[in-house]
């Protein structure tokens, strides 16, 4: 058997084109068009490189020593392959004929220095006031969603999320292809495999998430919803397990809860729509939106809570945190702040009841809001 240190050595050289920017900690996308199209992203902006593979073959025998390294299979039969490098960036790969134009390839690449909060806090991802009623909302055990488009920061934020949760509770990791590096010591990682060449062998992340409920789980962490495995995770939430994070793919925090009710009626089980969203909105306490600004930096837009959902108009949302902008600097960064809007979560009473209170400035804000409104003639909805 080859050791596995000579065998990533190896992968390395297949893979010498690009080698400049996989040791290049500012690169965060590399993508491979073909042989002779590379493109990179660096801080937050797309670049193509006078990079390039000597031929078509070349590039095809560097993927086929992903997917051995990996263990997944790859070919005319298979032409998607989805794995991770030695270093832990996310592969994605698709063989002609699907590619008529060549290989394509995207390599997703994650800082090597872990995310913090207080770090997010720095780059003005996340406010101060932000970050501690995450953490309150987290240690009351609520369930958040995590939304965002592509490349907009859902698996780095759900890192940092991650490391709020006590030291002593049990966490399980589901997921397609190991991407989450979860910042504790108790970790229970599991990951889905794909049939073999003979279409055996197959374990979905559904069938790892029905596992993990005889596991003893104090959390359970799904890396990206996508799936029938939707309708599992939510009627978990609503049984009695709560705390539970996950991403998904949504613009919007209400796309977030259209797009989870789109996946969980792709399960075999055939609920009535308006049971379905009854389900949805009980079991998602918080949504936590994420984006791409203009200037290419990622940071969070909305923290927002879930209410119920209402025969006639839906699913009911409050914004508690929303992103303002003012403009651009001289540098052409834009200016923004994650500011409360003055809306009180409901979680509060239980907040209390472990002996935690919100940020001052959420109060702050829902008076002053308050004031506004009576000011106005209006009268404002009780906290």
């Amino acid at each position: 058997m080859i050791p596995i240190e000579v065998y990533r050595q190896t992968l390395l050289m297949f893979l010498e084109p690009i080698m400049p920017y996989l040791e290049d900690p500012r690169v965060s996308e590399i993508l491979i068009n073909g042989p002779s199209q590379i493109f990179i992203e660096r801080e937050g902006k797309l670049f193509r490189t006078d990079s390039g593979f000597a031929t078509p073959d070349k590039l095809i025998t560097a993927l086929h020593n992903i997917a051995q390294y990996v263990g997944r299979p790859f070919s005319q039969e298979d032409p998607i392959l989805e794995g991770s490098l030695p270093d832990g960036s996310r592969v994605e790969a698709i063989l002609p004929p699907v590619a008529p134009l060549g290989p394509m390839v995207a390599i997703r690449r994650f800082s090597r220095d872990s995310l913090t909060v207080d770090k997010l806090i720095q780059l003005g991802s996340m406010s101060r006031e932000a970050a501690r009623l995450l953490s309150e909302l987290i240690a009351c055990k609520k369930n958040i969603i995590v939304a965002g488009g592509t490349g907009s920061g859902k698996t780095s934020l759900l890192n940092v999320i991650s490391s709020m949760i006590a030291p002593d509770e049990r966490v399980v990791v589901i997921e397609d292809a190991r991407e989450l590096r979860l910042q504790r010591d108790h970790i229970v990682q599991l990951e889905a495999r794909p049939p073999d060449s003979r279409g055996r062998g197959r374990i979905t992340i559904r069938d790892l998430f029905k596992a993990t409920l005889r596991m003893r789980p104090d959390r359970i962490v799904i890396g990206e919803i996508r799936g029938a495995e939707a309708l599992d995770l939510v009627q978990a939430m609503t049984s009695g397990h709560g705390g539970c994070l996950s991403t998904i793919h949504a613009s919007y925090p209400i796309d977030a809860l259209s797009r989870l009710e789109t996946l969980a009626l792709m399960s075999e089980v055939q609920l009535p729509l308006f049971a379905l969203r009854l389900q949805i909105a009980s079991a998602i306490d918080v949504i936590v939106q994420t984006s791409r600004l203009a200037d290419g930096s990622r940071a969070i837009t909305h923290i927002t809570e879930a209410l119920g959902c209402d025969p006639e108009r839906g699913y009911q949302l409050k914004d508690l945190f929303i992103r303002t902008n003012s403009g651009k600097n001289a540098n052409g960064e834009v200016k923004t702040e994650l500011v409360p809007t003055g809306a009180i979560p409901s979680c509060i009473e239980a907040t209390r009841r472990i002996g935690l209170e919100l940020p001052p400035r959420v109060y702050e804000t829902s008076s002053t809001a308050r004031k506004r409104l009576r000011e106005n003639g209006e009268e404002p909805c009780s906290a």
